[in-house]
């Protein structure tokens, strides 16, 4: 048996794993945990099941309704679910990194894959991809079964109407968001209870506190809140002194943008 001889002026050449086989990866592992499923039923299931609820109740007391009452923002009817649909988005994504910091696999992955910031960053677009594809879908088929139950009395809307499209879009969008958002404060926390207590505490806690504030500073502040600012895509009809539509999502967006651009920045500090 003969040893193996390396020649001195051969070099070596490192091997790279490459984004896109890296983005193949985490994809892989995002579909093949269970928490992925069931946040895709448990979000479709509310979405829809409240959709039909909302507006069936809506159509069985229309002939009861004051006119005034008959005036509602049908489009919103069919995406109340969206809502319960953010709390199952953000504990995914929550879990899609905290999950790996809980069993030790992240050091496996950053043993393959050195560059953290890389992996960082192939999670969350995978994340992001994954989700707005499945919000997508969910809102529309909300949006769909709403306006099928409401056409019963000649009262729904289409999708041309102003501002059905953006809001049924939003009705994907936004509980992506809050999946970025809870991504990236489980990057930051790399604890599933501590960074799930933080998501829900920055979701719906601040509100709380905003509330006790006075007047004038409740006011000013409170539109700026998470789910004040991001819910405005939702609405049809705008609220006078509320965000916009897209400048109260850029403003959630802006959240969830800080979480995740704060791990990225501390990931290379950090012990895996």
């Amino acid at each position: 048996m003969t040893a193996a001889t390396t020649h001195p002026g051969t070099a070596i050449r490192p091997t790279t794993v490459g984004f896109g086989n890296l983005l193949i990866s985490e994809w892989t592992k995002l579909r093949s945990v269970r928490s992925t499923y069931w946040t895709t039923v448990v979000s479709a299931l509310a979405t829809v099941a409240i959709a039909g609820l909302v507006c069936g109740r809506y159509v069985h007391d229309f002939d009861h309704m004051r006119p005034a009452e008959r005036q509602s923002d049908l489009t919103n009817f069919g995406l109340t679910g969206v809502f319960l649909a953010q709390i199952a988005f953000g504990t995914l994504g929550v879990l899609a990194i905290s999950s790996e910091y809980g069993t030790g696999m992240i050091r496996a992955t950053l043993t393959a894959v050195p560059q953290r910031r890389t992996v960082l960053a192939a999670k969350a677009a995978v994340l992001a991809a994954a989700t707005i594809a499945i919000g997508e879908i969910i809102g529309f088929a909300a949006f769909g079964l709403g306006q099928a139950i409401l056409s019963s009395k000649h009262t729904g809307v289409s999708l041309g109407d102003p501002g059905a499209f953006r809001a049924t879009m939003g009705a994907g969008l936004y509980p992506a968001a809050t999946a970025m958002l809870g991504f990236g404060l489980g990057a930051l926390i790399r604890h599933t209870a501590g960074a799930l207590s933080a998501l829900f505490g920055l979701l719906y806690a601040g509100t709380a506190v905003i509330d006790l504030l006075p007047t004038d500073w409740r006011n000013r502040l409170i539109n700026y809140m998470p789910v004040n600012a991001g819910s405005q895509v939702l609405a049809v009809r705008h609220t006078p002194g509320a965000l916009g539509a897209w400048t109260g999502f850029g403003g959630f967006l802006c959240y969830a943008a800080a979480a995740v651009i704060g791990a990225l920045l501390l990931i290379n500090r950090r012990d895996a």
